[in-house]
């Protein structure tokens, strides 16, 4: 019996197998705008047959992007057509969710495909650049501006009202990213966060800005509706946040209507050495699921179906979140389930005949 394929319940919602799309920059918004191609790019996933699909980091603010291109929550504007996505989402049987983010120091950069450079104002960049310490990304980018205890405060509201729009806009579930070297991850590691407040120094003081968001974005949003966290489980780097961190993180958040920690790593420093290879980060969903006692997803170079089984029953992890896999294949999980034989999995009925 494929577990792979098994419903996932969690709080009010039941997702109809273990298999998730990861969240993937588009950068094809204009002003934070989703228009059709994410209609297109994230209903055929649906199509495709996964048990969630999730948005792109969606920025809170508009000087939280990564790039222009970026698709954005931070004005009621935006919930029009997110809406129209999220309806058709469920329509074709998925869960809809969205992650909500902030770049930090890591903004005001250009499309991945026109190199990813820092963009100066005159480029179509904005300044000020925003991060816990003003410390550069790495020596091409903009020193960032240290934040002040009143922008922590309004950034925490920046979150909230782009849950109750998350909310408006028909998601059901909602994860906040706290990786990859954004914002959130920055206050967390030593390597970013050099603040003497009480935002900087101590575990607790670094992680506290996280506790604050969590607490306060789950006061926001209905008790049926699943909170999940994207955290960096690993800076890859001496003296940076790490996988010890990473568990009394999980284990603080759990109590504060935390209900998924998904794991991934890296992204706060450049130039670092990453073991990468199939699955390699399944180790910290891993050691967070059994350690926090929480359920967890796991990411990062997971391909095939007997892969993602494996993962799955030997409860390294409780989702599966699939990225460019998907961006080759969308029809995925109808492959992995013909492949896995999993009786439980249905096809859309104007595809049955492909797949019978």
């Amino acid at each position: 019996m494929s577990l792979l394929f098994e419903p996932f319940q969690q709080r009010g919602i039941s997702l109809r197998n273990r298999i998730g799309v990861s969240p993937m920059c588009q950068y094809s918004s204009q002003d934070g705008f989703a228009n059709d191609w994410h209609l297109v790019h994230l209903v055929s996933r649906a199509v495709g047959g996964p048990g969630l699909v999730m948005t792109e980091a969606a920025a809170v603010t508009a000087e939280g992007r990564i790039t222009p291109g970026d698709l954005g929550i931070w004005k009621d504007e935006h919930i029009e057509k997110l809406s129209q996505i999220t309806a058709l989402i469920r329509e074709n049987g998925a869960i809809a969710g969205i992650q909500l983010a902030h770049a930090g120091r890591k903004a005001s950069c250009d499309v991945p495909w026109k190199g990813g450079a820092a963009l100066a104002e005159n480029e179509g960049g904005w300044r000020p650049i925003l991060g816990p310490s003003a410390i550069a990304f790495d020596e091409e980018s903009p020193i960032p501006k240290a934040m002040t205890i009143a922008e922590i405060a309004e950034l925490q509201q920046s979150f909230v009202a782009a849950a109750r729009r998350s909310i408006e806009a028909g998601f059901q579930l909602i994860e906040l990213h706290l990786a990859h070297g954004y914002l959130l991850h920055e206050f967390f590691s030593p390597l970013s966060n050099q603040r003497s407040d009480r935002y900087g120094g101590s575990f607790e003081n670094r992680t506290r800005i996280a506790v604050e968001i969590v607490e306060a974005v789950r006061t926001e949003i209905p008790e049926s509706m699943p909170l999940w966290i994207r955290i960096s489980a690993t800076d890859w780097a001496e003296g940076g946040w790490d996988i010890e961190q990473s568990v009394r993180l999980s284990q603080a958040l759990k109590p504060l209507g935390v209900d998924l920690i998904d794991c991934s790593s890296g992204g706060l420093v450049p130039d670092v050495k990453i073991s990468v290879g199939a699955g390699y980060q399944t180790g910290f969903s891993d050691r967070i699921r059994q350690a926090a006692n929480i359920a967890t997803a796991t990411v990062g170079l997971i391909t095939t179906p007997e892969q993602a089984e494996q993962i799955i029953q030997t409860e390294q992890a409780d989702i599966v979140l699939l990225g460019r896999e998907l961006l080759r294949d969308p029809y995925w999980p109808h492959q992995a389930a013909k492949q896995l034989r999993a009786k439980s999995h249905h096809y859309p009925e104007q595809y049955q005949r492909a797949w019978s």
